[in-house]
């Protein structure tokens, strides 16, 4: 009798460490991911004159790439039909940072202050259970007499398990 009991208990406990390991979307029987990914970006003005806008951002919102994804092939390459409206977040967190340029040139207060808030956002991230990943950063920059644009981003990239 002992045996056969702990015989069910052992494949019972089986059984159940199995599912854990298989979890499953109840919707859709696809794996569920068991990291999640969030993306920072900041955005740093780098036009003469204080005149641009900088921000760190950050979507509130989900969206499923595959809902804008069509696939191109040599027999059917039918035009991608997502509508540009569907894929907008409008459900988004906005911190705003100083531009780089203000009436007198660079500005390095400016600079700095806008690392500290990058860096409290980073930390606050951290606490929540987020790892910074990835970093990766890009400019555009004045490209000569006329173009008053420039713009330096960057984007933390963070993983957590589920």
């Amino acid at each position: 009798m002992k045996k056969n009991f702990l015989f069910l208990l052992a494949f019972a406990a089986g059984l159940i460490s199995f599912s854990f390991i298989n979890k499953k979307d109840s919707n859709d029987e696809k794996p569920i991911a068991q990291v999640e990914y969030k993306v920072i970006t900041s955005v740093e003005s780098i036009v003469p004159n204080g005149l641009g806008r900088s921000r760190l951002i950050s979507s509130n919102a989900n969206r499923d790439y595959s809902e804008f994804t069509s696939e191109q092939t040599e027999e059917d390459n039918t035009r991608n039909k997502s509508k540009r409206k569907d894929i907008r977040v409008k459900d988004f967190e906005e911190t705003k940072l100083l531009n780089f340029f203000n009436l007198g040139g660079i500005r390095f207060q400016n600079i700095v202050a806008n690392d500290a808030i990058i860096t409290s956002k980073l930390t606050a991230m951290s606490e929540e259970g987020w790892e910074l990943a990835f970093v990766s950063s890009s400019s555009e920059s004045d490209a000569g007499k006329g173009d008053n644009q420039g713009i330096f981003v960057t984007r933390y990239i963070f993983k957590r398990s589920r």
